[in-house]
């Protein structure tokens, strides 16, 4: 498996995020650069594939609803997002976030309000499911049992 880049991580992270909190986060930034669209968000359906077992064959698992889109920002950087669902405000605030991450002066402090914030947020998500999932685990175990053939 090839390790991610640092761009590739931060594009997951806004794709994962909560839209509200994004939303939210995006607001409360000192200032939010004018941007230009390069493509208006749109929604299309992308094909799912999965693998037998996780190693084998591929197959078709099934369709995704998925919404896109990409702006630039006045100093050359260009925003691009993937985001699963039709919320197309997430991928315009994705797209956004991803240009501001780009540009050197930005990235720091957008790094520290927005994508560090959602991390957070995110991982604590993960944490609970991963406490409910524990609270409802079941262990199995196969009990043998011997008996004596009567001659």
């Amino acid at each position: 498996m090839t390790e991610q880049t640092p761009r590739q991580v931060w594009m997951s992270t806004l794709a994962k995020a909560d839209p509200s909190q994004l939303e939210k986060l995006v607001s409360e930034l000192d200032t939010t650069p004018e941007y230009s669209t390069l493509r208006t968000p749109e929604t299309g359906l992308v094909m799912v594939r999965g693998k037998s077992g996780g190693v084998g064959r591929q197959f078709n698992l099934g369709e995704m609803t998925v919404t896109r889109g990409a702006i630039r920002l006045p100093s050359g950087e260009t925003g691009v997002s993937y985001v699963a669902g039709r919320n197309k405000r997430h991928a315009e605030l994705a797209a956004i976030v991803d240009a501001m991450m780009q540009n050197a002066d930005m990235h720091p402090v957008v790094n520290d309000k927005i994508l560090e914030p959602i991390k957070l947020s995110l991982g604590e998500k993960r944490n609970t499911a991963l406490r409910n999932r524990a609270a409802t685990r079941v262990d199995f175990f196969t009990m043998t049992r011997t008996r004596e053939d009567k001659k």
